[in-house]
């Protein structure tokens, strides 16, 4: 019973991670050790899975796609994203500095943690680093789309968003403010339960995700260190987004204002510094903390 509970409360780190705007579930994951069993676990609903469903091996097909382990942890997910899009909405109107501190802090700590994993740095390695990065900032930099519910649309956004949750440090949120459909689908249709805009989104992300894991499982297994460096710059590449103390830059399509960009800026040197700072070191702690915690393990 306690690893259910443990693999609910990683759901809920995951899921927390994909609500947030340039924060990455992946990298949650990948951090907390289930990443690899996440993408086995999707890689799993293949024919064999079907063959068992047909057959009524019912005991065969939650052992073969490990459901209790993608049922705790997609319960934590759930509960995530229902319930911490309502308080980050908050959060984020009243102290997003310190918010964004806090998140700055556990994924600067999560590059090392993530890329001393790596058995053997050579030249490949470091190119895929360098790609990783490169790819991650142009993602950053992107400039959003126009909000769009057509019904088409919205599968593809649910399939992409998808994919790039369980990718580290590339951030379906981000994904779906560059798309245009962040504010339609995270917060307007979560919070409302809107099944018109939700059930698309919903597809979208299943077919995208499945498809999506079986070649992330097959590139991991192969080229373990390749994967791995690119992710570890996936990861670096998202720092700008969300570095603290940065403000939007708003485009008006028409009467509906979009953030396109941001204008950075050093902070002053005064007690809300300080704080932010002290929050960020939390931040970093916690990652630092969890890895002593699963070596020791």
């Amino acid at each position: 019973m306690s690893q259910y509970i443990a693999n609910f409360l990683k759901g809920i780190g995951v899921g927390s991670a994909n609500v947030i705007p340039g924060v990455s579930g992946g990298t949650i994951a990948l951090i907390t050790g289930i990443f690899e069993r996440l993408i086995d676990a999707f890689k799993s609903f293949n024919m064999t899975a079907l063959k068992l469903l047909f057959k009524g091996d019912i005991k065969g097909l939650i052992k073969h796609t490990d459901f209790w382990f993608l049922l705790s942890v997609g319960c934590g997910v759930l509960v995530a994203i229902l319930t911490i899009a309502r308080i980050f909405e908050f959060l984020f109107a009243e102290y997003p500095i310190y918010l964004w501190s806090f998140f700055f802090g556990m994924i600067l700590a999560s590059v090392y943690y993530v890329g001393v994993t790596i058995e053997k740095w050579n030249w490949n390695v470091v190119l895929a680093f360098i790609i990783g990065t490169g790819i991650a900032l142009f993602v950053a930099f992107g400039t959003p789309a126009q909000e769009n519910s057509n019904f088409v649309y919205l599968i593809i956004c649910g399939a992409v968003a998808t994919c790039s949750m369980i990718l580290p440090g590339l951030s379906g949120s981000f994904v779906l403010v560059l798309m245009g459909n962040y504010q339609l689908i995270m917060i307007d249709a979560v919070n409302d339960l809107n099944l018109k805009i939700l059930l698309p989104v919903v597809l979208g992300g299943v077919v995208g995700l499945l498809a999506f894991s079986h070649l992330l499982s097959w590139i991991i297994k192969n080229y373990r260190d390749l994967t791995i460096a690119v992710l570890t710059g996936f990861i670096l590449g998202s720092m700008p987004i969300i570095y603290p103390w940065k403000n939007d830059v708003i485009t008006y399509f028409g009467s509906e204002a979009k953030v396109t960009g941001y204008e950075y800026y050093f902070p002053e040197m005064n007690m809300d510094f300080a704080i932010a700072l002290v929050i960020m070191l939390i931040g970093a702690a916690i990652i630092i903390l969890t890895e002593k915690m699963a070596k020791g393990k």
